[in-house]
């Protein structure tokens, strides 16, 4: 008997001591129902990016992320910069390529402060001086000249700088800080292929930039061996707008054929891209999508950096969508089944969101109204610009390859500055459905894609693909716990039923600080039994609770007008939110479509209008006076 107790007291030890080398708490699986929309930002320069700094800059990774959560910094300009709302998450993405060394070229204590460049920038005083300093580092940036300025040391140390300030400020629960960078790649010259890189937590010693390879794909395999030593990271195209049609290009970067490694590569690394931001929307383009009625929303056609027209085929998401659906059908896999968020890409570490208090992108150079085009010029203003412009062709005439950078064509409205700015707009806001606030929750939201995208208010759309919501589902309880076990969400993939049409379940909610909501869409892409792509656009939810029209498929008009003399808005309805269950009317079984949402505001004056208004200046008669912000979901494919 003695023995016995013995025995079971030496078990108990045993276990107990089993137990101390538990976890206090043991980890259970979050209930999908209890995610909450987050807002963020994945695309801030700071004065480390070589154009940042070179255009008046001088807030660092510290600035940008006081601001991201609600303090005031201060513009090139010397005005207040301050969010109406502080932002959730934001990673500081500065360009890799010349990581600090602009700043070190202005330190005059350091040996790179003496090359014949450095002291170039740091005389440039003017706009136009601005242009011509930033000209002569293109080629540099372009490796077409032996490379007498890079200094990896200083990459380095910038590098740290961008690691630490993110740790610094990452508050697990309040506000989420990722460490990132922008890796700027081309095809040729201006063609936009550029990427964020945002890892999930910890960072290599120096990051992947052009100077090591253009080509995206070792971008990738970079990422790949990362990851095998237990970093992870997402990669997230922007203004494939401006790529010349390279960003979503049926071949690879080299011009070979697409392949399912090519796909899987790209997919495990890929897996959101960048709709919309302040150089335009990157979603559709009219000639794109005619019978679309609100494709031309914030087009910014051309290529980064240059006048040259960009290519519209592989340039923009929807018509990658159907290219995607293209390439599984023959075998290749979908390389473009990304889900969708915004950002800013602002080059002063904060970003201006909203059209009532815009300061544009770069710096010095577009920070009032008259210096981006939306404000009157006096005779002796245009007469300076004129001298500026015939300098500035003079100086450059003879660099090719930036012989199209900052140079304005003929300006259809005399009296305005046109640059190129002109077309860009206060956008974008990336929007996650996550359990909590932590590096953790929003990195894995954005890695399965259950992202939207704002351009600019805070809207929030819940978005579900399945089968059996039932028409009364908004009217329970558990909506949510049951949207989740009878379908996917946003940025999923949706098993086809055969003959049994899906149904997807559309929620959108204001911003109560914006304007009121006139309609939610659903936009489908798909592949029809005759192998051609085709899309269409449906409304679904109507503002008043109006009937969609059966025939148009569109909500009737609400009479929304801005009078642009004052930006006061009036319309007959507007929605604080909308919802409906849809299935559609176009469904053929064994059709493999991807399907996304899509909710627009009433009309408001666009940011080109309040500079306008508040300068007593008449609106430029060659930018859009109004604007309709709007939010789109991550799609669902439905998969056969």
């Amino acid at each position: 008997m003695a023995k016995r107790k013995l025995h079971a007291y030496v078990l108990s030890l045993v276990f107990l001591s089993f137990l101390a080398l538990l976890p206090t708490t043991i980890p259970t699986m979050a209930d999908p129902a209890e995610r909450q929309a987050y807002y963020g930002e994945t695309h801030v320069h700071t004065k480390l990016s070589f154009d940042a700094f070179i255009f008046g800059n001088r807030n660092g990774p510290d600035e940008a992320y006081r601001f991201a959560k609600g303090e005031k910094i201060f513009h090139p300009a010397g005005f207040e910069m301050k969010l109406r709302v502080p932002l959730d998450f934001q990673a500081v993405t500065d360009h890799a390529m010349y990581l600090g060394m602009v700043p070190a070229m202005f330190d005059t204590t350091t040996a790179v402060s003496k090359h014949p460049v450095a002291t170039g920038l740091r005389e440039a005083e003017t706009p136009s001086a601005r242009r011509l300093a930033f000209a002569s580092m293109m080629p540099y940036l372009g490796q077409i000249v032996e490379d007498d300025l890079l200094d990896m040391d200083i990459v380095r140390s910038a590098w740290q700088e961008i690691i630490a300030a993110a740790d610094r400020h990452n508050d697990p629960g309040q506000f989420t800080a990722f460490t990132g960078y922008e890796y700027t790649s081309s095809q040729n010259n201006f063609e936009n292929l550029h990427r964020n890189v945002v890892f999930a937590d910890g960072a290599p010693d120096e990051p992947f930039s052009r100077l090591i390879s253009m080509n995206p794909e070792n971008l990738w395999r970079w990422m790949d061996s990362l990851r095998e030593q237990g970093m992870d990271s997402i990669s997230i195209p922007h203004n494939s707008n401006g790529s010349d049609g390279f960003m979503f290009s049926n071949q690879t970067y080299d011009g070979q054929p697409i392949t399912q490694s090519y796909t899987d590569l790209r997919m495990r690394n890929e897996p959101i891209v960048e709709v919309t931001q302040v150089k335009g929307t990157s979603e559709t383009h009219p000639l794109l999508s005619p019978r679309d009625e609100f494709a031309a929303f914030e087009i910014m056609p051309y290529q980064i950096a240059t006048w040259n027209a960009s290519s519209l085929n592989g340039s923009y998401v929807r018509e990658a969508y159907l290219r995607g659906l293209a390439l599984q059908r023959a075998g290749a896999g979908n390389p473009y089944k990304f889900g969708l968020i915004g950002a800013s890409d602002t080059h002063v570490g904060a970003g201006a969101f909203d059209e009532n208090n815009y300061w544009s992108k770069i710096g010095i150079v577009d920070a009032s109204g008259k210096l981006r085009g939306s404000v009157a010029l006096t005779w002796v203003e245009r007469l300076r610009n004129q001298i500026s412009r015939l300098v500035s062709n003079y100086y450059v005439s003879g660099m090719p390859t930036v012989a199209n950078t900052g140079l304005p064509p003929a300006n259809p409205a005399p009296r305005y500055n046109h640059q190129q700015w002109s077309t860009w707009g206060a956008s974008g806001l990336a929007g996650v459905w996550a359990e909590e606030n932590t590096r953790t929750s929003i990195f894995a939201a954005l890695r399965r894609k259950e992202t939207f995208a704002t351009s600019g208010p805070r809207m929030r759309v819940r978005f579900f693909g399945g089968y059996g919501f039932g028409d009364d589902i908004f009217s329970q309880a558990d909506m949510v716990t049951k949207a989740y076990a009878r379908g996917v969400p946003m940025g999923g993939d949706l098993a086809s039923r055969g003959a049994q049409s899906p149904e997807f379940l559309v929620w959108v909610t204001r911003d109560p600080a914006s304007n009121a909501l006139q309609r939610a869409q659903i936009v489908k892409g798909w592949i029809d039994a005759d192998g051609n792509t085709q899309e269409a656009v449906f409304d679904v939810a109507c503002a008043g609770g109006a009937a969609v029209n059966a025939e148009t498929q569109r909500c009737p008009e609400n009479n929304a007008a801005v009078d642009v003399a004052t930006c006061a808005t009036q319309a007959d309805t507007g929605a604080d939110e909308l919802r409906a269950v849809w299935r559609d009317p176009t469904y053929v079984a064994g059709e493999s479509a991807a399907y996304y949402a899509r909710a627009l505001e009433n009309p408001t004056c666009r940011w080109s209008s309040w500079d306008a208004l508040r300068a007593g200046s008449s609106p430029n008669p060659t930018l859009p006076a109004t604007i309709q912000e709007r939010v789109w979901s991550s799609p669902i494919w439905l998969e056969n």
